[in-house]
């Protein structure tokens, strides 16, 4: 597989998600970074990407993890623990419905998945701090992940020349070098982004159950801020809300 190319994967009707693609990408000892993310085609709030730090070849995932869109609510939250277990790091990025409009939602996402490289690495590096023996040490400082796999057919991850423009100096983000391993369905069939996917859905799920309680009325707590009949019923009667994708056609 191509180090930046982009495997098709093949239908795996009730096949359980594994670690064959993510063992196939690095080496034994070798750390891997897995993404997702989830409220891409959302009418409001953020834009989420989920990344987790694996050592593929430590052993076997969680049971239980897919998808996260083919897992009940329950269920996602159920598995949080076994994952932050199993990873050697995890984190989750955002970027906001004002970022979404401001520079579009590819550059949007990239931003998440930066916010969320970087929040990893720290991760990781606090964790081999605290564990001077830790397979993730090499000549007293933490090895970053040597490949990303990323979910989908576009490679939306790797820094652009641009992207100075699109995030605050504040952000203080860590510089990606690692290459990208694009797959389609990587999320139903690699245990590793699936867990990405989990993290991301469930914490983005909380944002917005938070910001439905503080802007009643659009339901966001049922519809997570996609363009179901009943949202789009409501910004037409109450007008679109400052969470609200503006540059996004709303239905209003």
């Amino acid at each position: 597989m191509s180090p930046r190319g982009t495997s098709k994967a093949t239908t795996r009707r009730g096949h359980e998600p594994d670690l064959s693609v993510e063992r196939a990408l690095v080496s034994p000892g070798a750390l891997l970074a897995c993404v997702d993310e989830v409220g891409r085609g959302s009418l409001a709030g953020p834009v989420s990407v989920g990344l987790v730090i694996i050592d593929p070849h430590a052993g076997d995932a969680p049971v239980g993890i897919r998808d996260s869109k083919d897992l009940s609510a329950h269920a996602r939250q159920a598995l949080i623990a076994a994952i932050e277990d199993w990873v050697v790091a995890g984190a989750v990025g955002h970027a906001s419905a004002e970022e979404i409009d401001a520079h579009g939602i590819v550059p949007a996402l990239r931003l998440a998945g930066h916010r969320a490289w970087t929040a990893a690495l720290a991760a990781l590096a606090a964790s081999a701090a605290g564990d001077a023996s830790a397979a993730a040490v090499e000549n007293g400082r933490p090895s970053a992940p040597s490949a990303i796999l990323l979910d989908g057919s576009h490679d939306w991850f790797t820094p652009q020349l641009l992207d100075a423009l699109t995030h605050a100096p504040d952000d203080d983000l860590a510089e990606v070098t690692a290459p990208v391993t694009t797959r389609v369905k990587a999320d139903r069939d690699c245990a590793g982004v699936g867990a990405a996917s989990v993290l991301a859905k469930v914490e983005r799920d909380a944002i917005m159950d938070a910001l439905d309680r503080d802007h009643p009325g659009f339901g966001w707590a049922q519809n997570k801020g996609y363009g179901t009949a009943a949202h789009k019923e409501a910004i037409q009667t109450m007008g679109a809300g400052v969470y609200h994708r503006r540059t996004w056609h709303l239905g209003a």
